[in-house]
């Protein structure tokens, strides 16, 4: 039977780029944060590091083969928040976290004393309403994919005292205000953000889509509730716990209070689709060495009959003449010159 390969594509009129995004809804509760794996600050599921920077966090007991690592919690503040202190817990890796979050995703500006960019909770990029202490919440790709489908993006925060088993206070921050369009989006060297609002369209933070990184800001908490508490720092507010606590604490504080994240991710697939013309007067005959017997076409019964093959195989072959790719067809198609043809393509990548 005979491989398709048509002599020259004409790329305007033969080849098209298509584009193709596949949404998944990805629901993160709270149980699993804190109390299924373990008590409250400790969990078979959460793993902390001895360089103390960031805390990551599992969907089973993370020494399990089967555990899938879902994200990773820190915590950073700004020179300029008023919160830094050579006395503070961590003091220096709490900076060198925001400025590394900052450069990266932000990126430089000449207009502040140390060139960078620090995260606002608006579209401005004006340097006011800046946000300059902050909880990270970095998604692993397993989870978002290529990245964070806008206006999907959902995170409820229990609001009470430290070690409630219930938060009677909730809040939900969401990007509602961002859309498929551009409008309420806005673009810098990490990518598309948007701004995460309260119910009250409070900013409390920013979602950076194709980084995959949520930040809330700590001002989202009481500044007189206890935010955290241990044996060793006492009860804390968050600005307390932030400075005088460890990074692990304030992650300990904020994954208790993590009652559900939801998002959609979204997966890009990209695709050439090649139409294969097959003209009348072509692939009427088959290489084949079995379509004969005898000097005679096994398909016909007749001598003046047509010519039948039957179509099996595309080929795509490069300019030198080189065999690329093979598509086979789902069914023979008869082929005969009364009739022509156009076979469709679709490579995805």
């Amino acid at each position: 039977m005979p491989v398709v390969n048509t002599e020259v594509l004409d790329t305007t009129s033969d080849v098209a780029t298509t584009t193709t995004l596949l949404h998944e809804t990805i629901p993160i509760t709270g149980s699993i944060l804190s109390g299924t794996y373990g008590t409250l600050t400790a969990g078979d599921n959460i793993k902390n590091y001895t360089h103390g920077m960031f805390q990551s966090v599992y969907d089973y007991p993370y020494l399990s083969s089967s555990a899938n690592h879902i994200f990773d919690l820190t915590v950073g503040f700004d020179e300029t928040s008023g919160l830094s202190g050579s006395a503070n817990v961590q003091n220096a890796k709490k900076l060198n976290l925001y400025n590394q979050f900052a450069q990266v995703l932000m990126g430089y500006t000449s207009s502040n004393a140390d060139g960078l960019k620090k995260f606002e909770s608006d579209l401005n990029l004006d340097g006011a309403g800046s946000i300059n202490d902050c909880f990270f919440v970095s998604f692993s790709r397993l989870l978002t994919k290529d990245q964070i489908k806008r206006n999907s993006f959902s995170l409820t925060l229990g609001l009470g005292t430290w070690g409630a088993t219930s938060f009677a206070t909730t809040t939900t921050l969401t990007d509602a205000s961002a859309s498929l369009s551009d409008q309420g989006v806005k673009n810098v060297n990490g990518g598309d953000y948007a701004v995460l609002y309260d119910a009250s369209e409070n900013a409390q933070g920013v979602v950076f889509y194709q980084a995959g990184i949520a930040i809330v800001t700590g001002s989202v908490f009481s500044a007189s509730a206890d935010f955290y508490k241990n044996a060793t720092w006492g009860n804390q507010t968050w600005r307390q716990a932030i400075t005088g606590a460890a990074i692990s604490g304030s992650c300990d504080a904020l994954r208790h209070r993590i009652q559900n994240i939801s998002f959609n991710n979204t997966t890009e697939i990209n695709s050439k689709i090649y139409f294969c013309r097959v003209p009348h007067n072509k692939f009427n005959y088959s290489a084949n060495p079995t379509y004969v017997s005898g000097s005679k076409i096994r398909v016909k019964n007749v001598a003046s009959d047509n010519p039948v093959s039957y179509i099996t195989t595309v080929g795509l072959y490069s300019s030198a003449g080189e065999l690329l790719a093979v598509a086979k067809l789902s069914e023979p198609l008869r082929k005969d010159p009364t009739n022509d043809m156009t076979i469709r393509v679709r490579l995805d990548y």
